[in-house]
């Protein structure tokens, strides 16, 4: 059981790195590699079974499909079931803090609230009923969003700062990206829920973490275990290192030690993005406008030599008014009476 529960950790790590790198990678080499890689594996396998993949990859990335978001609750179950069941116990045994143990149940209490709020709520679908509307909240650069721009696919004029969301076959207002792990858009009713919701849930990773190691420290604080000695494989005394310390622990603890293993990796990967979102909510920008913007500085290196006539316009982010305003508009969405005001 014990072993099942421990591979089930690490596959499950294993996949979610490759489904991030996969979403937010833009190396055309690395993505080169994937193609490559992909037409070897056809060569070799039967049609059934691509067309088999090929149906499942469109279900989970093309289509609103909730494999993701039933992952994120097996997983987050999983990490509380272990912290419940090991570590609260024995640092209970230790006399910790029962704030502090508790605290990991409060974040989740908050996250999954927020998690709730960003699965369920409306991220701005634009309709013929609110287009004219919306198309008043923000300038268009005509740059980035041209003011006469239609959406081919809902034929509606584009509001700018919009995007057509191939997932969910909608346009949406002030349209970040789509995440998978929460099944929905991030646009600009959802943006202050989805970074509450990332918030917490990179704080109760770094608790839990936090708590895990802080229970091994105390372990071997009080069974002294630095201070003795072990027998080596040559038969002589050698005094306890960190090396011994370790494997010691893991053959005590197995499961605390690959729970503290994963969610320590896990609180790096969710506090850089957390920065990256808070960098954006900062400057007023939104994932979709970095990623555009950012292709577009590529272009105006000056090692890469363009034609005059392919030269593209620059983009300026017109849309930033200071860091209190810029933060106030991610929770209270910009409105045209909003927008006045600001004028």
């Amino acid at each position: 059981m014990d072993f099942l529960v421990l591979f089930s950790f690490y596959l499950a790590f294993l996949l979610i790195c490759v489904i991030m790198i996969c979403i937010f990678t833009k190396s055309q080499r690395l993505k080169a590699v994937v193609l490559g890689g992909a037409q070897v594996c056809a060569r070799v396998t039967p049609q059934c079974f691509q067309r088999a993949v090929q149906t499942l990859l469109h279900q989970l990335f093309h289509t609103r499909h909730p494999a993701f978001l039933a992952l994120h609750l097996l997983l987050q179950g999983l990490v509380y079931a272990e912290y419940t069941y090991e570590v609260f116990s024995y640092c209970r045994e230790l006399e910790f803090s029962l704030p502090c143990l508790l605290l990991p149940y409060v974040l989740l209490s908050v996250n999954l609230v927020f998690f709730t709020l960003t699965c369920s709520t409306n991220p701005g679908t634009i309709t013929k009923t609110n287009v004219s509307l919306l198309l008043q909240v923000y300038e268009f650069d005509e740059v980035m969003f041209p003011k006469n721009s239609r959406c081919s696919t809902c034929d509606l004029r584009k509001p700018a700062r919009s995007k057509h969301c191939r997932v969910c076959d909608r346009c949406v207002h002030r349209f970040d990206h789509h995440c998978v792990w929460v099944n929905n858009c991030i646009g600009a009713w959802n943006t202050g829920y989805f970074l509450i919701y990332l918030l917490t849930l990179t704080a109760s990773a770094a608790t839990i973490a936090i708590l895990s190691a802080a229970f091994l420290l105390r372990l071997v604080a009080v069974s002294n275990l630095y201070q003795e000695t072990y027998l080596d494989d040559l038969g002589r005394f050698q005094a306890v290192d960190t090396g011994f310390l370790i494997q010691h622990l893991f053959l005590a603890f197995p499961r605390i030690i690959f729970l503290l293993g994963f969610v320590i990796v896990l609180s790096l990967l969710l506090a850089g993005y957390l920065c990256f979102a808070l960098y954006l909510a900062a400057t007023n920008q939104t994932t979709n406008e970095w990623y555009r913007g950012d292709w577009a500085w590529c272009q105006h290196w000056p090692l890469v030599a363009w034609s005059p006539s392919a030269e593209p316009q620059i983009h300026q982010n017109i849309y930033s008014h200071g860091l209190w305003s810029n933060l106030q508009e991610v929770f209270i969405p910009a409105t045209p009476s909003y927008k006045k005001k600001k004028r």
